[in-house]
């Protein structure tokens, strides 16, 4: 049975929300009624049914200026926005130009601050003020070999989640959701072949990488009143984590036996 989060009729925001784990995240807060704008660059071949597109390069000023005042004209308010819109692609750091470096800082950390202000703008003078989640990732958390500036850049936007949620209080709400591995559409490019998005997922304590609408339910948990009091939190979705790697070395049998 699902739970009555309170979401209808809100209006909210999924950056990036029209493929991977932005599509799941669409996808839940549709099914709690709420009306949903996804944003991207180019529209997607397969529209979201149920919600609104625009699109938007999250790192430019005034298209994010440009979108969240046409939602608003549209909606009468903005209630809810999920930072999603991020990635990298799989460089070592030695090899990494100063340009991409740049590219994926503005993306996974500028452009979310850069939504969150605009957002921010309205919900203060609105009634019932807004939330904001952004979509972290274990990687700022842990080493991030391959994606260094990706890991840097994450762990800087779980520290703004905690200063905006201190500056913006207490009209809006400000959280973080640091995901770990999620069985997208693009998995493969990821992780490779499905044996070895298996084998992966069994790296992971509940066995199996998350799927995207798991992540949105807890976003959607952060953007509604069950959370009424919870504000600069970083709430962890990656299964339990990680197995320590010398696990898989050590020749001892930890088990106890049955």
């Amino acid at each position: 049975m699902k739970t009555d989060l309170g979401l209808a009729g809100t209006v909210v925001l999924v950056t990036g929300g029209v493929r991977g784990v932005g599509l799941g995240i669409s996808r839940v807060f549709l099914a709690h009624g709420a009306h949903v704008v996804t944003c991207a660059r180019r529209e997607p071949e397969t529209p979201l049914a149920g919600a609104e597109f625009i699109a938007c390069d999250v790192r430019e000023p005034d298209q994010v200026a440009a979108m969240v005042q046409r939602i608003v004209t549209g909606h009468g308010r903005l209630d809810v926005v999920v930072n999603n819109a991020g990635g990298s692609p799989f460089v070592r750091a030695a090899d990494a130009s100063p340009r991409l470096h740049d590219k994926i800082v503005q993306l996974n950390l500028l452009a979310p601050l850069l939504v969150a202000q605009q957002a921010n703008a309205v919900m203060q003078g609105q009634d019932g003020g807004g939330s904001i989640v952004m979509i972290s990732s274990v990687s700022g958390t842990r080493p991030s070999p391959g994606t260094a500036a990706y890991g840097a850049a994450k762990a800087g936007l779980d520290n703004l989640t905690a200063s905006l949620a201190v500056e913006w209080a207490p009209r809006v709400r400000v959280n973080a959701l640091d995901v770990g591995m999620v069985r997208t559409e693009q998995a493969h490019l990821h992780y490779g072949s499905e044996a070895a998005v298996e084998a992966v997922g069994k790296t992971v304590p509940l066995g199996r990488l998350a799927e995207p609408e798991e992540v949105g339910a807890c976003a959607a948990f952060l953007a509604s009143g069950l959370a009424s009091y919870v504000s600069g939190a970083t709430l962890q979705v990656h299964g339990g984590g990680e197995m320590p790697a010398f696990h898989a070395a050590t020749d001892v049998n930890h088990r106890e036996d049955s």
